[in-house]
């Protein structure tokens, strides 16, 4: 298939090449033009403005968007409507809220423009993994995209959710998950590092350890194996971990939902409480962040502000 993708960072640069690797066609635009000529370079077209972008598909034209949540994606929607026709696809592959999808998705139909919101899952390990996707809007316009999202994904790591929203209401509660399983190894870790025997203990080896056949073996214990390969003590982080707002959704939703949810709320709260500690537990949080999405992370010696 042929797309347009918007937004080149960590995650959209390594899904354009996945995409490019399975056959597919893109078209790469930046806010930074060294980006897509950088894509351009391993087989992409390059287009220096959206509307050159639009205009180089063919229609019925499908764009994906991969940018930060929030103002910047309603500002390049807002843009592609006046640029779209009848039966092109927007797909919003980030962060977005599920409560900004059910919007955008009316809005966008008075046009007769179709949209998708895809909740995608693999980090910075995508490109080679594959990236699980979770998609919600109209299963016709689904089916038609599916190529692109099984060219994405490994095998069985998407599904159509629901109607609008509800891929990203799915993509929140995994982060929102993702949020308690990082908190319990971060304590665990502590707990470690605090005993008696911490200075007979390799974590990176109780991390290996605890992926051959425990029942808590998970790919953020092999990401903990490297990052304590390579820093044994995590002494090179700050305990700061950041939050990028599904977290803060999900426990919303609880709150909403009468659901009670208190292990996804103290994990939230914990990432708030780094934000004034150097902590063990939440040096493992940031190592964790760093190693399976490439976020950013503060070294011992910045400031936490």
């Amino acid at each position: 298939m042929q797309l347009a993708m918007i937004g080149l960072g960590r995650m959209g640069m390594n899904m354009a090449r996945r995409l490019l690797r399975a056959g597919h066609q893109v078209v790469a635009y930046n806010r930074t033009p060294a980006r897509s000529r950088e894509l351009a370079a391993e087989g992409a077209e390059a287009a220096s403005s959206l509307a050159e972008a639009v205009a180089l598909l063919s229609r019925p034209r499908l764009v994906w968007i991969m940018l930060p949540a929030g103002a910047v994606v309603d500002e390049h929607i807002s843009l592609l409507a006046g640029l779209l026709e009848a039966d092109d696809v927007i797909v919003e592959g980030g962060n977005s809220r599920f409560t900004d999808d059910i919007r955008r998705a009316g809005e966008l139909a008075e046009r007769g423009i179709h949209y998708l919101d895809a909740g995608v899952s693999g980090g910075i390990w995508g490109l080679e993994n594959g990236y699980c996707t979770m998609v919600g809007g109209e299963e016709k316009i689904f089916r038609r995209v599916e190529p692109v999202f099984r060219s994405l994904a490994p095998e069985k790591g998407y599904i159509h959710c629901g109607p609008s929203g509800a891929g990203h209401y799915v993509k929140m509660i995994h982060n929102g998950i993702e949020y308690g399983m990082m908190q319990a190894y971060g304590e665990g870790f502590a707990l470690l590092e605090a005993s008696r025997y911490r200075d007979h203990l390799n974590h990176a080896e109780i991390a290996a350890l605890w992926n051959r056949g425990s029942v808590i073996r998970s790919w953020l214990l092999e990401l903990m194996e490297n990052a304590f390969a390579a820093d044994p003590r995590l002494e090179e982080l700050r305990g700061y971990v950041d939050d990028s707002g599904e977290g803060r959704w999900t426990v919303e939703e609880a709150v909403n939902s009468s659901v009670a949810a208190p292990v996804i709320t103290m994990a939230l709260f914990s990432r708030f409480q780094s934000r004034d500690d150097n902590s063990f537990a939440n040096r493992v949080l940031a190592a964790m962040r760093r190693e399976f999405g490439g976020h950013a992370v503060k070294n011992r010696e910045e400031s936490p502000r």
